[in-house]
């Protein structure tokens, strides 16, 4: 795991950042038992899902090559193996 560079982009930062405060200001109102607040914590949470995924598509995130994992090569020979007697 230490090898990818999973979430080390700024798309990746900056909606866990906006999504972490959704979760501060939603518990914060949980505690204080305020619905209203409560509801614009969680529109603040999905708020950096999308902020992520406009900044993953306009280049700021991980390219779709990097998650895939590279496929294994077939082993060319340069002469075919003759069966000996």
């Amino acid at each position: 795991m230490a090898g990818s560079s999973h979430g080390h982009t700024p798309a990746a930062w900056t909606g866990v950042i906006i999504a972490f405060i959704g979760f501060l200001v939603a518990g914060t109102f949980t505690v204080m038992a305020q619905p209203v607040g409560f509801w614009a914590g969680l529109v603040i949470v999905a708020l950096g899902g999308v902020v992520g995924a406009v900044m993953r598509s306009m280049g700021l995130g991980q390219p779709k090559e990097a998650q895939q994992p590279p496929r294994p090569r077939a082993s060319v020979t340069a002469e075919p193996v003759a069966a000996e007697s």
